[in-house]
């Protein structure tokens, strides 16, 4: 099967192969360029990226028609997995199913009630096979990077492996005002890349533990129309008018671009593997703060839209499949500028040219480092098993 995965990308590696690690300017950008630091997405990226969302959505159910339904998974007794985000839309189905397929499921919500109500729910479904899922909750709020570390904190005091980080948690408020964390943060960028970035890093003890272990971030296809400027993440300069699409969009390119720089930092030998999953354009509750009729558009099309269990099996696919490890471990190798992307058909997904600019990519790694509160190598720490002090949280984080 690893073969298989590694044949697949090379079907679309001349594509990829044409874009230069550090991204060559696009006419609309390249006058910016000249200038010095890019500040914009040219207009053929933008272009190219708007033309991909619109074939993704129209043709994701014909590209995607030989995958089951629900994704088949192997046997994950064992294997512990943590779900952000778990209680509804694709993260609850992830949870589900991973913990119907015998995984030791953490679901890291909110929502602490009503996850362990779904818990109780799962078992009463499942009770004809006899066997009690593993399944337990952990409160988790990403808009509060505290949070955040305490609950990493009281992970890692359990001194046990994790193998599996899914973060699947975000938000898209569509059509609403700019509104900030009280962290002081644009939420987007915080619920869709720093808080989940803070989360991973603070793991990275115990997916040592857990090794070989995966990082699963739940992406979007709609990175491509996005652009991150590093100085300029929280959207406050006045350079550009923010809506809530360009908060969506650059959160999820500053997700692929942190993500990528992760994976050529990790060593090969530390066993932990970073894999961005995009789901497709799934009818979840992402479409709550939609206008009402937008809303009702959106129910008016459902051939053409996921349901959560279809939107899911990417993202299963990334954690689950034995595969997936050769795979990064290949883009390793071949010192590759993007982590691994999978497809919503779970197969090897072209990311955006801005996505591939390394330099940008290194000036989005450092200033996430600043704004979560970690020093510049608390990644060579973690791996090299030192302690790391953040700057929130009330406690170490090590």
């Amino acid at each position: 099967m690893a073969g298989d995965l590694r044949q697949r990308r090379a079907a679309v590696g001349g594509e990829e192969d044409a874009k230069s690690a550090t991204s060559t300017p696009s006419a609309g950008g390249d006058e910016a360029e000249r200038k010095g630091r890019k500040e914009a997405l040219g207009w053929l990226e933008w272009g190219r990226g708007w033309m991909g969302i619109v074939g993704e959505f129209l043709f994701q159910r014909i590209a995607a028609s030989n995958l089951s339904n629900p994704l088949e998974l192997p046997p994950l007794n064992g294997v512990s997995f943590i779900v952000t985000g778990a209680t509804s839309g694709i993260g609850l189905e992830i949870a589900r199913q991973l913990a119907l397929a015998g995984g030791h499921v953490v679901m890291a919500v909110r929502r602490t009630k009503l996850a362990h109500e779904l818990i109780q729910k799962w078992q009463n479904d499942n009770s004809e096979t006899g066997k009690p899922l593993n399944a337990e909750v952990m409160e988790l709020d990403l808009l509060s990077l505290d949070s955040v570390v305490k609950f990493a904190d009281t992970w890692n005091a359990r001194m046990a492996p994790l193998h599996v980080l899914v973060n699947n948690a975000g938000i898209f408020s569509i059509g609403e005002p700019q509104r900030f964390s009280k962290d002081g943060y644009e939420e987007h960028m915080q619920v869709n890349h720093l808080a989940p970035t803070l989360l991973a890093l603070l793991l990275l003890p115990s997916l040592l533990r857990g090794s070989p272990s995966r990082i699963v971030n739940v992406n979007s296809v709609m990175h491509t129309v996005g652009f991150v400027d590093a100085e300029d993440m929280n959207m406050t300069s006045g350079k550009r008018k923010f809506t809530s699409l360009m908060g969506y969009s650059n959160s999820k390119l500053a997700q692929i671009k942190f993500s990528s720089m992760l994976h050529r930092r990790i060593p090969a030998e530390a066993g932990i593997n970073v894999i961005c999953a995009s789901p497709g354009i799934v009818h979840t509750n992402v479409a709550r703060d939609l206008p009402k009729l937008l809303v009702a558009a959106y129910h008016l099309i459902p051939y053409f839209i996921f349901d959560a269990q279809e939107g899911s099996r990417s993202t299963l696919f990334a954690a689950s499949d034995p595969q997936v490890p050769d795979y990064c471990e290949m883009l390793k190798s071949e010192d590759w500028p993007v982590c691994a992307c999978i497809s919503y058909d779970c197969n090897p997904m072209n990311a955006s040219e801005e996505s591939h600019n390394l330099e940008t990519s290194l000036l989005v790694w450092e200033k996430t480092l600043e704004m979560i509160g970690l020093p510049p190598d608390a990644v060579d720490k973690f791996i090299e098993g030192e302690s790391v002090q953040c700057r929130y949280g009330q406690q170490k984080a090590e």
